[in-house]
């Protein structure tokens, strides 16, 4: 089967930066929609980010457009999501999606397993 590893999550001061990323292994990395969502504790899961087979396109959430950029390597069949600007309503943790839907539902074929991201001063 598939496996998704994510890394990079932690704790940092509002402001701050982070960067978690995602490796898929297990079998043949395919170009589909990748992606992450994240879910804060009392809520719903809810969608991040994405980007396209060829990362010729990304989208965002309106929470996080123009402080979070998402990037793939299909060579090194990873994909990550870089934060900046992080806010304390950023804190949740964070998932990262391999064939990745997020309207009208989120669904992927494959979850990786979550990733803490904390921001506190």
């Amino acid at each position: 089967q598939l496996q998704l590893v994510e890394s990079g999550g932690g704790l940092v001061q509002p402001g701050g930066s982070l960067r978690v990323s995602c490796a898929a292994s297990g079998r043949t990395f395919s170009r589909y929609i990748m992606g992450w969502a994240r879910q804060a504790p009392g809520k719903e899961r809810e969608f991040v980010a994405a980007i396209s087979e060829s990362g010729d396109s990304t989208f965002y959430a309106d929470s996080v457009k123009g402080r979070f950029a998402i990037s793939r390597d299909n060579d090194k069949h990873t994909w990550d999501l870089q934060m900046n600007s992080l806010k304390p309503e950023d804190t949740a943790v964070y998932y990262c999606a391999y064939n990745f839907l997020w309207s009208p539902v989120l669904i992927a074929d494959y979850w990786g397993q979550g990733t803490q991201v904390t921001v506190s001063s």
